[in-house]
């Protein structure tokens, strides 16, 4: 693939919008090296797929010269953006943030080269600003800026409340753009006010405005958008097994979009997958080409292969793997699972007891649902979800 190429796959996969597209194009095409912006807020403690297709943007450009920023919204964090939400974002603690990304760069280098990508908290320039200073920020926008939003109209609309902290959200992510010089901003649809406000900031500053490049939104487990807060992730901290599970049970609508937004494969690979589910091919075994693909972008093509076998042995053939993890412990089963790392939280406990995905394999291949989140941990092997078991000793 040429360079010239290579950029028109920057600019066109999984893009839904770019702004200023003929002048960003010609600044990658002049080869001069450009300051790429993404920041993400440690609202978990996972980076997950739909992270990642912005992650995998950036590694792009960084093979073709241009120098990564990446930040940390610790600041931000504890803020709350309210942009995909339909209610107020509760605040979190420093503490929580701090514990939540502990490794976000461990994951991030699973993805660039960490040694050339310059790295920063946005607290170092949005913990010392004044009134003044934000007084002055806030006095490029206006109040109808914000709430011509549309989750902010059906908000208000509703008569729900909206806290003064949202407004001023859009400022401390665009003047993160002011405070590192970014020539480039990439981020999702749902970012694209905030994204803006980086552009309109960078003016007021007299510096040249951010081209902005929106990636689409990529759906999760259960359909809605992925997201931390819903549970419904795969992450790049999951296991191969589990990551392998996961992208099996996604609904087979999503099936391309994952190859065109979660893989490498190129766009011939995609058209051929999509004309096969055209033809009426199972999309079973095009979801195990699917779930190849993205573990090995993590795991390794070895590790990826393995996890094949072990989902075919274990759901094809009705086995029970014989690596199954123990834990031991007692008390309350949604407890013992959250403290294993088997679930990430005990609302994902509860939405997987409520879809009757958490069972208690008896003898004689019978499956005992669990029908309560108050369940005690009996001694013996529960299958969670679709894709893991663990025994419980």
């Amino acid at each position: 693939m040429t360079k010239e190429e290579k950029i028109e796959e920057i600019l066109k996969r999984g893009v839904a919008e770019v702004i200023h597209l003929d002048i960003l194009r010609a600044k990658l095409l002049s080869g001069e090296p450009l300051r790429i912006k993404f920041g993400t807020d440690p609202t978990s403690p996972n980076i997950h797929l739909g992270r990642a297709t912005a992650i995998w943007k950036l590694r792009d450009l960084q093979d073709l010269g241009h120098k990564i920023v990446f930040i940390v919204g610790d600041f931000t964090g504890v803020i709350g953006d309210t942009s995909d939400k339909e209610s107020e974002r509760p605040m979190l603690t420093r503490e929580e943030v701090e514990k939540n990304l502990t490794t976000y760069f461990e994951q991030v280098g699973k993805i660039l080269d960490m040694s050339k990508v310059e790295t920063h908290r946005n607290t170092e320039w949005l913990e010392g600003l004044t009134y003044r200073e934000i007084i002055e920020h806030a006095e490029v926008f206006s109040l109808s800026d914000f709430i011509a939003r549309e989750n902010i109209k059906i908000r208000l609309d509703k008569g729900a409340r909206v806290s003064l902290r949202e407004l001023l959200y859009p400022l401390m992510q665009g003047y993160d753009s002011v405070a590192v010089d970014a020539d480039i901003e990439i981020g999702a649809t749902d970012q694209k006010f905030n994204m803006l406000a980086g552009r309109k900031l960078q003016e007021h500053f007299k510096k040249e405005p951010q081209g902005i490049l929106m990636l689409n939104i990529i759906e999760g487990l259960d359909g809605r958008k992925m997201s931390s807060s819903w549970g419904n992730t795969i992450n790049l901290t999951d296991t191969s097994n589990d990551m392998f599970g996961k992208v099996m049970s996604l609904r087979d609508e999503l099936i391309v979009k994952y190859f065109i937004h979660a893989t490498r494969v190129t766009m011939e690979r995609v058209e051929e997958v999509s004309g096969a589910l055209e033809r009426g091919d199972n999309p079973r075994d095009l979801k195990l080409d699917l779930s190849e693909e993205i573990v090995s972008m993590y795991h390794g093509r070895d590790e990826a292969l393995r996890a094949r076998e072990m989902f075919l042995a274990t759901f094809q053939k009705k086995e029970i793997p014989e690596d199954v993890e123990e834990i031991k412990g007692e008390g309350k089963l949604g407890e013992l699972l959250k403290t294993s790392g088997v679930v990430s939280s005990m609302n994902d406990f509860r939405r997987l007891v409520g879809e009757g995905a958490v069972k208690r394999l008896m003898d004689g291949g019978v499956e005992e649902k669990i029908t309560e989140d108050t369940e005690l941990a009996k001694p013996g092997v529960y299958k969670i979800g679709k894709r893991r078991f663990v025994k419980i000793i």
